[in-house]
């Protein structure tokens, strides 16, 4: 299965997230990980550390420290093979920021959807709906790319766009060198003035992030409600601030005529890559590249027009910590996801084999491949 419950996914390897932006802690519960493998806690916070808050004047200046803490499924630095929960307890809540507007619902946000489907919303931060629940994803998925990483497979994201200005080049040594994770040194500065602008004016902007994932097989991903880009783009559009997704060309080969688009073949494989990595939902082994539409973020201190939750017309201003552009954040969360997604793919895969997989600490993707073809040919 996809899920079990809302509040979880995967089918081989499962999470589960809980916690809510004000809560006493956001955490996650990792399911399916297999005993004695090395766990590594200082993987985790790494990318926990890319995620959190505060990290220069272009993000929200909430102060976390998000140090993860490991609750259980590991003993002596080893996975048991029993359920794995992380958490990371708040530490620098200001509930009192949103007092003003607990009768309010915030356009673009998720207030009237939640008052309404559950007749209770936590308006301290959006609560379940805030984007502090991604620091869950990232912790699992910085588990699932440790894995991966020992098995060849690099998955690496930054931002394309940002407020509408788009870079061309792709120099991944800048990514973590600037604070929004764009890949373009030439347009930064055009991007780093449009995100200061839309903040002084007490507004924000979006932007594209783009990740590739790369080292895949051919073969992963089954058809047909579990195809590769199909579990990419539903991971994806699960997160908060995402409201589009596309694989390879995307969009712009709905554009062009079949002759252009298509990828030709050689006896080395494709001449191009406007697939992204996947053919009928099964990966190709050219890179796999996906991009996110990531919105303006909703809670701006701007005003506009909303209404009450009787339903009367009203104004708000959201105060509070908020980022003018949340794509730089949202960079090591697509990561984590995709992640989350091909590790899923690449434990279902070895299901496929004899029902169950095998306790090793170590694979590698020659066997694998032929593992696949095997199993299909």
């Amino acid at each position: 299965m996809l899920f079990d419950s809302p509040s979880s996914f995967g089918r081989a390897f499962r999470i589960l997230s809980f916690g809510e932006s004000h809560g006493v802690a956001v955490g996650v519960v990792l399911d399916g990980v297999r005993p004695g493998l090395p766990f590594e806690v200082e993987a985790i916070q790494a990318e926990l550390d890319r995620r959190r808050p505060g990290q220069s004047d272009l993000v929200t200046p909430r102060k976390e420290a998000d140090r993860v803490q490991v609750l259980s499924g590991v003993f002596e630095g080893k996975t048991t093979g029993h359920p794995i929960a992380l958490a990371v307890f708040n530490e620098n809540q200001r509930s009192s920021d949103y007092k003003a507007i607990t009768e309010l619902f915030r356009p673009g946000h998720a207030d009237l959807t939640y008052d309404r489907k559950y007749g209770i919303r936590d308006p301290r931060g959006g609560g379940r709906s805030s984007g502090r629940e991604t620091l869950a994803r990232v912790a699992a998925g910085a588990w699932a790319k440790r894995r991966l990483a020992e098995l060849g497979v690099t998955i690496r994201g930054f931002n394309r766009e940002i407020g509408g200005l788009a870079g061309t080049a792709v120099d991944w040594a800048f990514v973590e060198q600037n604070p929004l994770r764009v890949a373009d040194a030439q347009t930064f500065e055009a991007q780093k003035a449009a995100v200061e602008d839309a903040r002084a004016e007490g507004d924000s902007v979006g932007g594209v992030c783009e990740v590739w994932i790369e080292g895949l097989p051919i073969g992963l991903g089954d058809p047909t409600f579990a195809k590769l880009d199909a579990l990419l783009a539903y991971a994806m559009m699960s997160i908060g601030a995402v409201k589009g997704v596309e694989v390879g060309a995307g969009f712009d080969g709905a554009r062009r005529r079949g002759s252009e688009n298509n990828d030709p073949l050689s006896p080395d494989g494709p001449l191009k890559n406007d697939a992204g990595g996947t053919l009928g939902g099964i990966s190709t082994g050219a890179p796999v590249v996906v991009r996110l539409a990531v919105k303006p973020t909703s809670s701006i201190s701007k005003t506009q027009q909303t209404v009450t939750k009787e339903g009367e017309a009203a104004e708000i201003s959201t105060k509070g910590r908020h980022d003018p552009c949340i794509a730089p954040r949202v960079v090591p969360v697509a990561e984590a996801m995709a992640a989350i997604v091909v590790y899923d793919a690449w434990l279902s895969q070895q299901e496929l084999r004899d029902g169950s997989v095998e306790t090793v600490t170590e694979w590698d993707w020659e066997a694998l491949e032929g593992l696949i073809r095997g199993l299909n040919p």
